[in-house]
């Protein structure tokens, strides 16, 4: 396989320092907010994106330096596929989260529902668009059982670092 070379485009600020901290999705800590800081010359790539209220953050869990298979996440004990959680223990480390746009500044993103660590360097941005990215009839595996009856797990849970 040939080798594909990824460059940040800028940094991602949050509250966070230890993945201890970070909410399992931002979703359900609506409150951590952020910024994504981009490299100067991507400011016109930003034209438009505040018409968005969400955007797609892709970004590289520099702070991995495991490679798993299979791993445990946060909600349980028993052992999946890499490809079937979110762990930053997979292979090339990337990292995908849906961001609620506060407002744009120049080369600054600020958003709401962060759920990333201070520092992550960001590989691309993507506008969330409901149109393309909301599904009907959508099964989520292992992690429906944890979510019946419209329960949300509790924050301990939520909070067990992988």
């Amino acid at each position: 396989m040939n080798t594909i070379k990824l460059k940040p485009i800028g940094i991602i600020h949050t509250p966070y320092h230890e993945t201890k901290d970070i909410p399992i999705q931002g979703k359900f800590r609506a409150e951590g907010e952020g910024y994504a800081e981009l490299d100067e010359k991507y400011i016109d790539g930003l034209i438009h994106l505040d018409d968005f209220s969400h955007a797609f953050l892709i970004y590289h869990f520099h702070r991995s330096d495991k490679e798993h298979i299979q791993g445990k996440p946060f909600l349980e004990d028993e052992t999946h596929g890499i490809f079937a959680i979110r762990s930053p223990h997979r292979p090339n480390h990337l990292g995908i989260s849906i961001v609620r746009i506060i407002r744009i500044e120049k080369n600054r993103i600020y958003f709401a529902e962060a759920d990333m660590l201070d520092g992550t360097p960001v590989l691309d941005i993507k506008p969330y668009i409901k149109h393309f990215d909301c599904r009907e009839d959508v099964v989520s595996g292992w992690v429906d059982k944890h979510f019946e009856n419209g329960q949300i797990p509790s924050r301990t849970i939520l909070n067990k670092e992988s």
